[in-house]
């Protein structure tokens, strides 16, 4: 998709929380992508940690404005989802009677915003829908069935009200298609728009440590404890390696983190209690919440990227691994199947300690293949998932989204 240089958007982005994560990378890679293509980019959201937070949201290339940061994230620990949906409603409504007019808003996450944004005449509204929220939410018990009820017919209306719908994959617009019925049948179809990465800020490696590489949030759905099992698991195999010296192994946990958030706090005491359970414990790293050079050093370091999630819609960090030049061990579901080329620029695996720690055995013995897959890495990211790419696509979506009020 070629960009149209003459088609100058006025766009305004709507992100709940821009911390540290996936879905807030890739707003932030769309902003600055945006003004790359010569568009005004303006992003509101209703929390911005200085502290924490990717380090172009402060570089001034585009504008940010929070709305609603005294409005709680929870109400005693319950009552999240309803939170979460009025702060964002907050946004939309500061954006709504604040700014002037703008071409195109791109909204994610919750839905619920995009008919108060629908009121801006002349407007479009692009939904990027990362996953849809009543899979990701718990409906375990009546109580809980009964409050998600609403909650879930709303985000379904809502939104089918979207100009247009992204999702971040095909096994995401699958599950959209499966989740959403009503949507399915009124044929509604989302368009895919891979997140990216920029390969540019990857240089090629350091002479690698015997160090496994585990990034992600301190959340238990990312199910970090594979990663420490299956490194445990290597030293009930160590018969079975040829080459490797697996006293020199180690294991880096490195995460998003917010003091803030109980299951945060929680996780990351019941895995550090787990390594010690394992065994492994002076083996083990853990680190909260470090920055972009930080962690791009430690990708430079490690052998290779263990990745443990499960049905990930996406997930963005096997792509950084592979930009650094690193092969990645990834469940065999979800977007990393989308994103790996099993054999080639990593392993697709089970989601078993066993078949994890028979990945991680082969390259320990085999040093050179981590290598040669970190180069089929890096040039497979390159030609496919690269935030030029990523760009050139958005770009086009937005300039065809706002056409359509002029035809």
């Amino acid at each position: 998709m070629e960009s149209n240089g003459s088609s100058k958007l006025r766009v305004a982005i709507i992100h709940p929380d821009l911390g540290i994560g996936g879905a807030e990378r890739l707003i932030v890679d769309a902003a600055v992508e945006l003004v790359k293509h010569g568009h005004h980019v303006h992003v509101f959201t209703s929390h911005l940690d200085k502290n924490r937070c990717f380090e172009e949201t402060l570089s001034g290339s585009f504008s940010v404005t929070v709305y609603g940061s005294f409005l709680p994230r929870h109400i005693f620990y319950h009552l999240h989802a309803v939170c979460a949906y009025l702060r964002c409603i907050f946004v939309a409504l500061g954006v709504l009677l604040m700014w002037p007019l703008f071409d195109v808003i791109l909204a994610d996450q919750v839905s619920a915003v995009i008919p108060i944004l629908k009121c801006k005449k002349s407007t479009k509204v692009v939904f990027y829908c990362h996953f849809p929220d009543l899979l990701l939410a718990q409906h375990t018990t009546f109580l809980r069935k009964t409050y998600r009820k609403p909650i879930d017919f709303v985000e379904e209306l809502t939104t089918g009200m979207a100009d247009l719908i992204l999702v971040n994959s095909k096994f995401t617009a699958s599950t959209f298609a499966k989740t959403f019925k009503n949507l399915n049948a009124r044929r509604i179809r989302p368009a895919v728009l891979y997140p990216a990465v920029n390969v540019e800020q990857f240089n090629k490696p350091h002479p690698s440590k015997l160090n496994f590489l585990s990034i992600n949030r301190y959340e238990r759905k990312k199910n970090i404890g594979l990663a420490i099992s299956a490194f445990a698991k290597l030293y009930t195999l160590k018969e079975d390696l040829r080459g490797g010296n697996l006293e020199s192994a180690s294991l880096t946990i490195v995460g998003g983190y917010d003091s803030r958030l109980r299951e945060n706090v929680e996780y990351l005491d019941e895995l550090k209690y787990l390594a010690e359970k394992e065994g492994v414990s002076r083996r083990v790293t853990f680190i909260t919440s470090c920055s972009t050079a930080e962690r791009n050093t430690l990708l430079s370091q490690c052998l290779c990227v263990i990745y443990t999630p499960t049905d990930e819609h996406f997930g963005i960090v096997p792509l950084e691994a592979m930009a650094a030049y690193k092969p990645v061990i990834a469940c065999n579901s979800g977007g990393p199947v989308e994103t790996i080329k099993n054999g080639v620029t990593g392993f697709l695996c089970d989601p078993t300690p066993l078949e994890f720690s028979r990945a991680m055995a082969q390259l320990i013995d085999n040093p050179g293949m981590a290598e040669r897959m970190g180069l089929e890495a890096q040039e497979h990211v390159t030609g496919s998932f690269s935030t030029k790419i990523f760009g050139q696509h958005l770009d086009r979506y937005l300039v065809d989204v706002t056409r359509q009020k002029m035809d």
